[in-house]
């Protein structure tokens, strides 16, 4: 299988770029990624930045506008959320805006979906922010509503939370069975669980090869207790590795992720974080993600396209 490499774009900040000119920066970088080999463009859904990127009053830009927009742009690379928070939209709705981005990319839209965390923005916004279980719960309503009105023609569903009455989505996704769901987070209790029985692909973070190794062995349960082949959920995750031109430019990058994910991240040049990806490769994960707030130039997107082609394989052009 060919893996997914995402470029991930949660940072809007760029100091020397104006409001009216900030998303052509946001367009190049998506093209440069499409140049590079990437299969795959995300947006955060948040409306407010959040900790670990940047400071709370720094730009943010609308998830979903961003993606319709970026589907005029670029031409090849998928595009979606990592991850849309439950609490933001109704489900319908949520369902209705990706089988939209599905049709204006000619069949290229992906659905990220996840609990939601950010309480700030909750409360700044006025959304209600529910403790974590009934957030989980929302989690599964929302999802068995969203691939209903993926595959079925009037589907109609009765929650506790959420409701469909022979919901119409017309036209129907260009996508066979709609865009593919992936279920951001690696939670064993209930996240692990609820993408079992609805996920095409999970994302994880960096949190060492036995933790990793452990949460695909509860996948695996939970998928085997409804009778699903763990296999058809692809496991992507945020890039361990950190890559640069040479090994202390890489090392130098540490500095821009969350210090309690630093121990669990390699960090050197494309050659050596190419053979480092092959161990998670040969332990069935299919993607991974690199971040626009770690590779702020249209030059470090395309150097990483040289990872991409170490991984997959391909001779480098004449």
């Amino acid at each position: 299988m060919t893996p997914w490499f995402g470029l991930h774009l949660p940072s809007y900040t760029h100091p020397d770029t104006s409001p009216a000119q900030l998303f052509d920066r946001v367009v190049a970088q998506a093209r440069a990624a499409e140049a590079a080999g990437f299969r795959l463009v995300t947006v955060m859904d948040h409306v407010y930045q959040i900790r670990g990127v940047g400071e709370v009053d720094e730009p943010m830009l609308e998830g979903w506008s961003v993606l319709a927009a970026l589907a005029r742009e670029t031409s090849r690379v998928r595009l979606g959320t990592l991850v849309t928070g439950v609490t933001y939209r109704n489900p319908a709705l949520l369902a209705k805006q990706a089988t939209t981005l599905d049709t204006i990319s000619g069949g290229r839209a992906l659905l990220g979906l996840g609990a939601a965390w950010n309480d700030v923005e909750h409360a700044g916004y006025g959304y209600d922010f529910p403790p974590i279980r009934e957030r989980m719960d929302r989690l599964e309503e929302a999802l068995t509503i969203i691939r209903a009105m993926f595959t079925e023609e009037r589907p109609s569903f009765q929650g506790t939370y959420y409701r469909i009455d022979q919901a119409l989505n017309v036209p129907r996704p260009i996508q066979a069975g709609g865009p593919k769901i992936l279920v951001g987070g690696g939670g064993e209790q209930r996240t692990l669980k609820i993408a079992a029985k609805f996920a095409d692909m999970t994302h994880w973070f960096p949190l060492g090869f036995e933790v990793l190794q452990r949460k695909t062995e509860i996948l695996a349960g939970y998928c085997e207790a409804i009778g699903r082949d763990p296999a058809s959920i692809q496991r992507t995750m945020a890039a361990p590795v950190l890559v640069a031109a040479t090994e202390a430019e890489a090392m130098a990058m540490k500095e821009h992720i969350p210090a309690e994910r630093r121990p669990f991240v390699w960090a050197g040049t494309p050659e050596h974080a190419a053979n480092e990806l092959q161990r998670y490769l040969n332990a069935g994960f299919t993607g991974f993600t690199f971040n626009n707030s770690i590779y702020r130039t249209t030059d470090q997107i395309a150097m990483l396209g040289e990872l991409i082609r170490l991984v997959e394989g391909v001779p480098a052009p004449a």
